[in-house]
């Protein structure tokens, strides 16, 4: 061996063993402070023997549900077994997967149990893939973290082999956040002194949106901003090299603006071209396909379009409130549809609207869900145009209910073809499809 490889050799020790080193002072520094934090636990439940990997809008609370489920644990063991890296950790910037191994033979030089692994905003490291899956090869228990939706793609998940399950982390849904707020909600609640605060909570969470910290912040704008700062500049711009930064950040701007209507890919194209940017077709999709990889927002399609149409024409949600709220202005209707389509999505099944002659606004086929979303249907002519859209689709799908969701109105139509329950959101985003 020559000099010039030797002393190369010697280096790449050297920083093997440094590299080996942190990974150890961060693994036991982890196990510390996860047996002094206080957690408050979400709603989510998973398989006792699974492996996961959790995705999601960035803030929504993946790293709060793995000190969640760590803590779950310690309370029947040490954390001796728990091997837990946050990749977004300032000191793991020089981190490769070629470096990935020295994880676990760090841990190993500290115990001889088995560890169960917990890998936060692994995202961050190209090519983590087929470490984690050599993970679970190994009989490892695997948790894994990520703030991006490409975490899911066919590649990887033909790399993971089947052997992960994926679990999307949603911003609180409105039971878990007056449970952040140590407000106790029961069947009694409704009728006692605590409906007006429950009420005041219910519209602080339309326009605030569910993120876990923000409930800790006095200036909850200030915080949503820069929350939707580090969403524009970190998870888009920066990753996905973007160079026409006003033109995304326009589009973002119309989105909002457009939420609760179908909107097409030419009408946005032309919302921009308007102001003076040019964007072609291909750029216009790429930047829906990064909004919807960073979690930012969400779209469904017509359930009667054809495929062609059901690609360019849409309907976009935001995928937290408060964000959505940074654009609009005294748009309660807005808020009201995007809040319903956050928890259906957090209750599973594909999610469409309906759009012929009349529309419906969200239709989940496999569980037979037919839903209208109105601020009120105080006045007549609401009334009757939101009841008979549901009409005519409970008829075409043979079904025999239908939703009509308020802001706070309740009482139930009976008619030929089935009965349709006119429901305030508050109450079933609480007590969810009692009828």
């Amino acid at each position: 061996m020559s000099y010039r490889q030797d002393k190369k050799a010697y280096f790449c020790l050297i920083n093997e063993i440094k590299m080996k080193n942190l990974f150890k002072k961060i693994i036991i520094e982890k196990q510390e402070w996860l047996k002094s934090i206080e957690v408050i636990e979400r709603d989510y439940r998973i398989e006792p023997k699974a492996n996961y990997v959790f995705t999601g809008l960035r803030r929504a609370g993946k790293s709060n549900f793995l000190y969640q489920l760590i803590q779950q644990h310690y309370s029947e063991n040490d954390l001796n077994d728990v091997l837990m890296v946050n990749f977004e950790d300032e000191r793991l910037l020089e981190v490769q997967a070629i470096h990935l191994h020295e994880i676990l033979d760090a841990y190993y030089e500290l115990y001889t149990m088995q560890p169960i692994v917990f890998l936060d905003e692994i995202q961050t490291i190209p090519n983590w893939q087929k470490f984690v899956r050599r993970l679970a090869d190994e009989g490892l228990r695997v948790f894994v973290t990520g703030s991006n939706a490409e975490m899911l793609s066919a590649e990887i998940a033909s790399t993971l082999g089947g052997r992960f399950i994926n679990k999307e982390i949603l911003p609180l849904s409105f039971r878990e956040y007056l449970k952040f707020l140590q407000f106790n909600y029961t069947e009694k609640t409704k009728f006692s002194a605590d409906r007006h605060e429950l009420h005041r909570l219910y519209e602080d969470y339309l326009k605030l949106g569910g993120f876990p910290e923000l409930i800790h912040f006095e200036n909850k704008k200030e915080y949503l901003s820069s929350v939707y700062q580090k969403l524009f500049y970190g998870d888009l711009i920066a990753r996905y090299s973007i160079e026409n930064s006003k033109a995304l950040k326009l589009m973002v701007k119309k989105l909002a603006e457009s939420v609760n209507n179908e909107t097409s890919v030419n009408r946005i194209k032309h919302l921009i071209k308007s102001t003076g940017l040019a964007i072609g077709n291909n750029t216009l999709f790429d930047y829906l396909g990064y909004l919807e990889s960073s979690y930012m927002i969400g779209s469904i399609s017509n359930f009667h379009s054809k495929f062609s149409e059901k690609e360019t024409n849409k309907k976009y949600y935001f995928l937290d409130n408060g964000i959505l709220n940074l654009f609009l202005f005294d748009q309660d209707t807005k808020l009201l549809e995007n809040v319903v389509y956050i928890q259906l999505r957090r209750l599973g099944g594909t999610i469409y609207f309906l759009k012929r002659k009349l529309e419906v606004d969200f239709y989940v086929p496999e569980k037979e869900w037919l839903i209208q979303v109105s601020y009120s249907i105080k006045e007549k002519e609401t009334f009757e145009r939101e009841v008979k859209a549901l009409h005519l689709s409970m008829k075409e799908l043979n079904l025999q209910t239908g939703y009509i969701f308020t802001y706070d109105e309740e009482k139930t139509i009976t008619t030929e073809l089935g009965t349709v329950y006119v429901v305030p959101v508050w109450k079933w985003l609480l007590d969810g499809f009692q009828y």
